[in-house]
């Protein structure tokens, strides 16, 4: 198991190169299947991986070359948690693409593939270079997947998404150069630990480099004001995308977890916790923008997108409240979060599917061939995306809630998550009787959806009442989690100090 912590980039990396190969790049049946081979053996990969750090921190230093010069991956119950994530919400969505291939396209599945393989190198590298490195290889992947089937809805949404990441990757390369300039290094340990001995001088320049950052971080988690890109890209997207996607605004509020949770950590001197300021009118902002929108959504892939807006406003309150002491509650919640937003996507597209010229917007419309198990799964979305009893939102926006001490947090995180909530429960209601309600006519369409499809949705939200049955053993694992994202740097110091790994490359 020495090398489990590289296999999630590795796999899907070296199919994505095998399914470009010429023999291969012509069959979109062989590439399907080793698309669902692959998402299956990083689902057991994830399983095996989130064993391994439950019993120890694993620090991947690669080619043997040791800290803070050579590249290392880290991998804890944090980075962990984050790849399983992704592993389920993958094979999910490469279950339901795989009932609408002649609508895929010849190279969906390896960008699908190198997707992955961004996503995951993002959430366990311990080298601030190499997470740039992994947020290009995932937007590159990402641009390719949005254009994916044209039509201008897509083409729009693409250039909007395409400028703004530009834009925020010049500013992530600003920010490595100077807070390499001023601490000599970009591994996350070794910044951690030389922050809290910089001059006043350097001070001013480690805070300039920490805000270009966290612009950023909130570019790519879609923060307040920087969220603008974000409906129109998930609402054009190809529904097995936008649900991939729904783990791409939680890469963004992951960094900014480890970035500013550790590096900018307790121990960073006078810079300790510097984002804290900054996060918390943000968040806020971003709350009662996203409840606003979903309000206003004319269409379930737009609300749903404003849904992602809530979960990343929610997050980030998580993390800035009490200490940072509610991060085990908002990582719970981010789970929950994430496979709900991936169900509601795919739904979207099913009723668009059926409803023909109406699509999935919230206007009459012809009765759809398999409304009553729709309308099931979509009263199933709506309440846990509501946050209702007995389903896990209602947890893990509870135990959020809870985990609030401080009376004027208490003010402010009650009222706007309880007023954000109010607000999705009021738009659920209304696109539930918009769309299985308003009818025209009484005469069903013919097109009906593959079973596979609607077994992709089910997979997605069997996981709310699991968390619910389990919310135990999952909350204890969120709480060491969140404790790992405090502790993981001293293991990669240590690493540094004593020059090897525990668990080494070569």
């Amino acid at each position: 198991m020495d090398h489990i912590s590289i296999l999630p980039i590795i796999v899907p990396a070296f199919l994505g190169v095998i399914m470009l190969m010429p023999s291969i790049a012509n069959s979109l049946v062989i590439q399907r299947w080793i698309a669902f081979i692959g998402s299956v053996a990083l689902l057991v990969i994830s399983v095996l991986l989130i064993n391994t750090v439950s019993q120890q921190t694993q620090v991947y230093v690669l080619g043997g070359w040791q800290p803070p010069f050579g590249i290392i991956l880290l991998a804890d119950r944090l980075s962990a948690l984050m790849v399983a994530l992704t592993a389920f919400l993958a094979f999910c969505a490469i279950l339901y693409g795989s009932a609408v291939d002649e609508r895929t396209g010849r190279f969906f599945y390896p960008l699908f593939m190198f997707q992955l393989m961004g996503i995951n190198g993002a959430f366990l590298t311990g080298d601030m270079f190499n997470l740039f490195v992994f947020f290009e290889v995932l937007l590159i992947a990402s641009y390719a997947l949005l254009l994916h089937g044209g039509g201008k809805a897509k083409t729009a949404a693409s250039v909007h998404y395409v400028f703004t990441n530009l834009v925020g990757s010049a500013f992530f390369l600003i920010a490595l150069g100077t807070l390499y300039g001023t601490l000599g290094t970009l591994n996350m340990g070794d910044m951690a630990d030389n922050m809290a001995y910089l001059t006043d001088e350097q001070q001013t320049l480690a805070k300039a480099g920490g805000l270009l950052l966290l612009l950023v971080f909130g570019i790519k988690s879609a923060m307040l004001p920087l969220q603008f890109w974000l409906t129109k890209t998930y609402t054009a997207a190809a529904a097995p995308v936008a649900a991939l996607f729904a783990i791409m605004t939680k890469v963004g509020i992951y960094s900014i977890y480890r970035v500013f949770g550790s590096v900018y950590g307790d121990s960073a001197g006078d810079l300790a916790n510097m984002a804290t300021p900054w996060i918390w009118p943000m968040a806020i902002g971003t709350l009662i923008l996203a409840a606003i929108g979903v309000l206003a959504a004319p269409s379930l892939k737009m609300l749903t997108s404003n849904i992602v807006l809530v979960s990343v406003g929610t997050l980030l309150l998580s993390f800035v409240v009490n200490d940072g002491n509610s991060l085990s509650a908002g990582l719970y919640y981010l789970i929950h979060s994430t496979l709900v937003a991936g169900a509601l996507f795919l739904l979207a597209d099913l009723i668009s599917t059926q409803r023909g010229a109406a699509q999935d917007r919230f206007v009459f419309s012809k009765p759809m061939a398999q409304a009553p198990i729709l309308s099931i799964l979509f009263l199933f979305c709506a309440i846990a995306a509501v946050g209702l009893p007995p389903l896990s939102g209602f947890i893990g926006k509870a135990y959020i809630l809870v985990s609030v001490t401080d009376g004027t947090e208490q003010l402010w995180v009650w009222s706007t998550i309880l007023i954000a909530s109010l607000m999705a429960l009021i738009a659920f209601s209304r696109a539930g009787t918009s769309i299985f309600w308003h009818l025209s006519g009484n005469k069903p369409g013919k097109e009906k959806s593959a079973p596979i499809q609607i077994a992709a949705i089910v997979l997605l939200l069997m996981a709310t009442p699991v968390l619910t049955i389990f919310a135990g053993p999952v909350t204890a694992y969120t709480e060491k989690a969140a404790d790992d994202l405090f502790t993981s740097n001293a293991v990669i110091q240590k690493v540094i100090d004593d020059g090897e790994g525990v668990s080494h490359g070569h």
